[in-house]
């Protein structure tokens, strides 16, 4: 059996009794990070085999992590943070397990996405989620002007290390938008910002920005 199984996205207290069955029960786990899969385990105390198994080397695990299935071992893939497949590897790995016929099932539990979505206090019934946006200064204009174009509800993640610039093309492209930028969630110093584009931007332009954001932005009305 391979479990897809959510860990918390900040506040350990958030993982679901489930899961921590689930963790305790299986043979082997997939994880994107050794060392945060760690400080997760040692806190539930729980000792198993972990495999590293992310982005860059998905594709060389993916015959290891077959073979366990494929042995009869009971495994599951966890992320570093939140549900494994919304912008963190899966997908390769659930399709081989299929093909496999190879049972699937997911353990439910937090997700920035979600988490987001129920703070945000904008329209959630309709979403473009695009998970983190391109590097590339051209590839994300590009990106967002596509997505100007969307009623939709747009979502995406970005890193602290690219916000302001992100803020500053979100500002040129959505100028009279309402958004949400959603900070460490779940966190110590959880912030949850909510107004206009300009707003948000200056409330951030002169700030040095820490931890893992969300940003919201409403659709086209």
């Amino acid at each position: 059996m391979l479990y897809i199984v959510a860990t918390p996205i900040g506040n350990l207290d958030d993982i679901t009794f489930r899961a921590v069955d689930v963790l305790k029960s299986v043979d082997v786990i997939l994880c994107e990070d050794t060392r945060e899969a760690l400080k997760l385990l040692n806190h539930l105390g729980i000792k198993k085999r972990l495999i590293s198994y992310y982005r860059d080397n998905e594709r060389g695990r993916l015959k290891t992590a077959l073979s366990l299935l494929l042995e009869g071992r009971d495994v599951a893939l966890i992320c570093d943070r939140g549900t494994p497949g919304v912008s963190d590897p899966a997908y390769l790995l659930v399709r081989e397990a299929y093909k496999n016929n190879i049972p699937v099932t997911p353990v439910p539990g937090p997700s920035a996405l979600t988490a987001a979505m129920s703070v945000c206090g904008l329209p959630t019934d309709r979403i473009v989620f695009y998970g983190f946006l391109p590097r590339k200064k051209g590839k994300k204009r590009k990106i967002m002007e596509e997505l100007r174009e969307r009623e939709e509800t747009i979502i995406f993640y970005e890193s602290v290390h690219r916000v302001k610039e992100t803020l500053g093309f979100i500002k040129e492209v959505f100028p009279d938008r309402e958004m949400t930028l959603c900070r460490e969630l779940t966190k110590k110093f959880e912030e949850i910002k909510t107004g206009n584009v300009s707003d948000v931007f200056e409330y951030y332009k002169d700030k040095e920005p820490k931890g893992e954001f969300v940003i919201i932005i409403r659709g086209k009305n």
